[in-house]
């Protein structure tokens, strides 16, 4: 657990979602990559908050600023909390569409809570698939 009054929370199946932290008196939902999920609420609301984020948008496609040019099309591929014996890390791969033909695509550590520069594809950002 990243922090010792953190509360973990998890779906019915025990995948964890995130935890929840007191703030003043009220609690503060975080996702898994450490990054607020709702303003101050109440507790509730805050369960609400992560479940409604669930686990799946893991899965969707990201985008990693600074690595290159321009922004890179990443998928998520590990996820590593903070504990009391290590930090956590974030293992990001440039998206290879799932071919499985193709050669290992460039992976890129980073550190846990994620940056920033990790974040979800923006109408702006280029298509990947248009060279």
């Amino acid at each position: 657990m990243p922090r010792t009054d953190w509360t973990p929370h998890r779906r019915d199946d025990g995948e964890l979602l995130g935890w929840i932290h007191p703030e003043g008196d009220e609690w503060v939902a975080v996702d898994v990559l450490g990054r607020a999920a709702s303003e101050p609420t109440e507790w509730l609301d805050a369960e609400a908050a992560l479940e409604e984020r669930g686990i799946s948008w893991l899965a969707d496609p990201w985008m990693l600023d600074g690595e290159a040019g321009g922004p890179l099309r990443v998928r998520i591929l590990e996820v590593t909390p903070d504990d009391d014996r290590a930090s956590g890390r974030i293992v990001v791969k440039i998206d290879d569409f799932g071919d499985i033909t193709r050669p290992l695509t460039q992976q890129y550590v980073l550190a846990w809570p994620a940056p920033d520069r990790l974040r979800p594809p923006s109408p702006t950002d280029p298509d990947p698939r248009v060279f």
